[in-house]
């Protein structure tokens, strides 16, 4: 009798502890269901300044500001930052497949529209398939918005010369035309466009996608990988 009496104290004692961790964490949980929405932002995470660039993508932006130096050379921007898609399915789920990827470092007219990204590619270290993965994804993106990419390896980055001819190739001599300019006149440093024309000249220009752009749209999640269809109960 009396080892019956001490099992159930022991049973009840287990099924208390159970209910009482059960509601403590559905507590936790809050409102959305994830134990990490009740962690404090600040104080789970506590957020230190770091550096943006690498030293070899931080050589890599110095060689492009000197070979362009009308353009625009921005580092590690997202890709929906610069690139704008069709809203018929969920955008949450593109930027979940592609969107928060980043490109190293993109080169920008001076209205800041995109003419290249150039990617920086370590030469000896072995790449995790993931990375190598993530990387296909980004220049599948890129080569689709008709964006050329530039892959450099970091222990053969090109001469400032080189990145411009790459980039902004100089297009061949030709006869002087009725109107240009006389020998002896000022030339237009290496790497400025031909001629400047203002926004209104150019037609409509491509607007970014504003900050709060993901606000507006769906944010319901998709697989990446679509369920199998069900076979047809006959």
């Amino acid at each position: 009798m009396t080892s019956l009496l001490i099992a159930i104290a022991v049973a009840a004692a287990v099924l208390l502890g159970w209910r009482l961790l059960s509601s403590r964490l559905a507590a936790r949980k809050g409102d959305s269901g994830h134990p990490s929405d009740a962690l404090d932002t600040l104080a789970a995470w506590p957020p230190q300044a770091t550096r943006v660039l690498t030293s070899v993508e931080r050589d890599a932006y110095e060689r492009l500001r000197n070979a362009l130096p009308a353009h625009i050379i921005l580092a590690q921007v997202p890709l929906a930052r610069f690139i704008k898609v069709p809203t018929r399915n969920s955008y949450a789920e593109w930027l979940r497949r592609v969107g928060q990827l980043c490109a190293d470092l993109v080169i920008c007219d001076r209205y800041s529209q995109v003419i290249a990204v150039v990617e920086i590619r370590s030469a000896t270290e072995q790449v995790n398939p993931r990375v190598v993965k993530r990387q296909q994804r980004l220049a599948r993106v890129l080569t689709a918005a008709e964006i050329p990419v530039h892959v450099w390896l970091d222990n053969a980055l090109p001469t400032a010369d080189a990145a411009r001819e790459a980039i902004v190739p100089t297009p061949p001599a030709t006869e002087a035309a009725p109107g240009a300019a006389r020998p002896g006149a000022p030339q237009r440093p290496r790497g400025e466009p031909e001629r400047e024309l203002a926004p209104e000249a150019m037609g409509e220009l491509r607007e970014a996608p504003p900050s709060t752009w993901f606000d507006d749209f769906d944010t319901a999640p998709a697989p990446l990988t679509p369920d199998k269809p069900k076979s047809l109960s006959r």
